[in-house]
């Protein structure tokens, strides 16, 4: 299974802003149909966040148009997601996904999930 480390999780204050990385454990983007991250906040369904294909093509869910913005750093096996004018209700647990994912000798696809890092914003 395929390891994603995320970090840049924390607290902040609404308005303000916060990086998250997921850096991968192998040179694996390239393989994958997709890269994601997912939010889930307490008592709610995970949620779609943003996504960016292989081939550059991104995503965005409305309630975060316009204010996150998602890239990806294949040289560093990183996705990146930069979060500005941050709201109360972006306090949720974030999830980097790797979706589609089939190397050469994988006979089928996989999905992989991140641990999840905490955003807290507070007014």
């Amino acid at each position: 299974q395929v390891k994603l480390v995320e970090s840049g999780g924390g607290s902040v204050q609404v308005g303000g802003s916060l990086k998250l990385s997921c850096t991968a454990s192998e040179y694996i983007f390239r393989w994958c149909g997709g890269m994601n991250w997912y939010r889930q906040a307490p008592g709610k369904e995970r949620e779609a966040v943003s996504s960016i294909s292989r081939d550059g093509a991104v995503t965005y869910a409305d309630f975060v148009k316009g204010r996150f913005i998602i890239s990806h750093d294949d040289a560093k096996n990183t996705l990146l997601l930069q979060m500005n004018s941050l709201k109360t209700e972006d306090t949720a647990v974030y999830y980097c996904v790797l979706k589609g994912c089939r190397r050469p000798w994988e006979i089928r696809e996989f999905d992989h999930w991140g641990q999840g890092t905490q955003v807290t914003v507070s007014s």
